[in-house]
């Protein structure tokens, strides 16, 4: 488990990913890790502003970020507004749900449960029409409440 302040420790871990490529089960497209994806994780205005839970959840998505990729599901494009990424999303931005777990230990060390949550994913399409992992934004611990 990570905690939050060390996003450089995560951006060298992630540089490790570069190159790699995950296949969303979904629909069968592949996603890239590009050299632009640990910085923009790190060091984006969306892991600037948030905080608790939710900033310990995203550092720690580093450890399963293949599976995060495989399992995302309800897709939605958008365009690259204004341009503002150029070539490297010249065919627009996909937006993916994920989800992921994060135990809760206890004094003993033993998994009691698991803190649930959900998040985006933001995959921009290059002008070869390559998909490239951009960030992981929106992460929200899911409330339930237990069946009775």
């Amino acid at each position: 488990m990570f905690a939050t302040d060390e996003w450089d420790e995560i951006e060298k871990i992630l540089k490790k990913y570069i190159g790699e490529y995950y296949e969303i089960a979904e629909t069968a497209e592949k996603v890239y890790i590009g050299s632009d994806f640990p910085d923009e994780f790190t060091h984006s205005k969306y892991t600037k502003v948030i905080r608790g839970a939710n900033k310990k959840a995203k550092a720690n998505t580093i450890t399963a970020i293949g599976e995060l990729i495989q399992i995302a599901d309800n897709k939605a494009e958008l365009p690259d507004y204004n341009g503002k990424h150029g070539n490297k999303a010249k065919n627009g931005w996909y937006r993916y749900d994920t989800r992921f777990g994060i135990p809760v230990y206890s004094e003993l060390g033993e998994i009691e449960r698991y803190n649930i949550f959900r998040a985006r994913m933001l995959i921009r399409c290059d002008e070869k029409n390559k998909l490239y992992l951009y960030d992981i934004v929106q992460i929200k611990k899911e409330t339930s409440t237990p069946l009775e």
